[in-house]
């Protein structure tokens, strides 16, 4: 059992509808912050001791700057909104993360790495590069997102807690069939022994026998049940990120990719990178990524080297000159 205090946090969460990633986010970095001043409650700590932690967190621990943010964030949530109390001048600012391009990779490499995999985990990287789609969006696609004749995709819930459309590749199509195929049935056999899909628990309330529709079941269900981590019934969960991400980086070593940074974000990258060397509008690319800044968007414009439209390097424009005068 947690503490009052950090079941109130829990509770402040949920009430605000915040996700379960973030709710864990907040408790992990608040639990960190009282070890830090040696368990004493957060109330009787303010400004000098919120600083300390996060000049600790980057001084001694080395941790990121996105991390150290995370952390601020958390500690602000929970003085703000469980203390009520205001944190205000911290007497420092974070230090502004450096812009690093993404990874992405050809169309070459990407079907190299699917080619190496079968089933249900390629299928998952297949909507990933051919939707774009981030690893916990693809995971937690229901049968009723996909519409196969349209030939469109809807993103529920995604980053940000927006939903967006996307386009799905015909390639792909009779694959995804068979797979809400192969995920009804699953759920036909959980429904036999009155387990249903697991359900968000204001949904269930409302619509109790939507965890027995075959629209409502995942489209990569978990071999397993588990327990809702908040009802605690037992359901069938969607697959766990771990899963594809043990497959991907097995077939990124056959394929002999290991020496660059590939993870499952990659696809989306190359996704988005693709669509612009195809001539694409950048403000279409930002909708299909769900993007809520199309500054956002702009950095694949600098993965592609196509930031400054029709510029052309100076030693490009006089290759053909250098190449003459050499000759003659």
């Amino acid at each position: 059992m947690s503490s009052p205090f950090l079941q109130s946090i829990r509770s402040a969460c949920r009430v605000r509808g915040y996700s379960l990633r973030t709710e864990e986010t907040y408790l992990y970095w608040t639990k960190q912050y009282i070890y830090f001043v040696k368990k004493r409650h957060p109330r009787d700590c303010g400004a000098v001791e919120v600083a300390a932690f996060l000049t600790y967190l980057a001084d001694v621990r080395h941790v990121s700057i996105n991390t150290q943010k995370l952390a601020l964030n958390s500690l602000v949530f929970v003085y703000r909104n469980v203390l009520d109390q205001e944190l205000g001048d911290l007497g420092f600012s974070l230090a502004k993360k450096q812009r690093q391009l993404p990874t992405v990779l050809s169309s070459h490499d990407v079907l190299q790495i699917v080619g190496c995999m079968e089933g249900r985990n390629k299928l998952i990287f297949q909507i990933l590069y051919g939707s774009g789609l981030r690893i916990s969006e693809c995971l937690r696609l229901r049968v009723k997102d996909l519409d196969t004749q349209r030939l469109s995709i809807n993103v529920h819930d995604g980053k940000g807690r927006k939903s967006r459309q996307t386009l799905m590749s015909k390639t792909i199509q009779e694959s995804i069939l068979k797979q809400i195929e192969e995920a009804i049935s699953i759920q036909q056999k959980d429904a036999s022994r009155k387990i249903g899909t697991a359900m968000p628990p204001a949904l269930a309330r409302k619509y109790p026998n939507a965890a027995f529709s075959p629209a409502w079941a995942y489209l990569f269900p978990s071999s397993n049940w588990c327990d809702h981590p908040l009802t605690g019934q037992v359901c069938r969960y969607h697959l766990h990120p771990s899963v594809p991400r043990k497959v991907l980086k097995k077939a990124v070593v056959t394929c002999g990719l290991d020496h660059r940074k590939i993870n499952c974000h990659t696809f989306r990258h190359s996704f988005a990178t693709e669509l612009l060397l195809a001539g694409n509008d950048i403000r279409t690319v930002q909708e299909l990524l769900g993007h809520a800044d199309v500054r956002t968007t702009q950095i694949y414009t600098h993965v592609i080297g196509k930031h400054y439209a029709g510029t052309q390097s100076p030693l490009d424009l006089g290759v053909v000159s250098i190449t003459d005068n050499c000759c003659g």
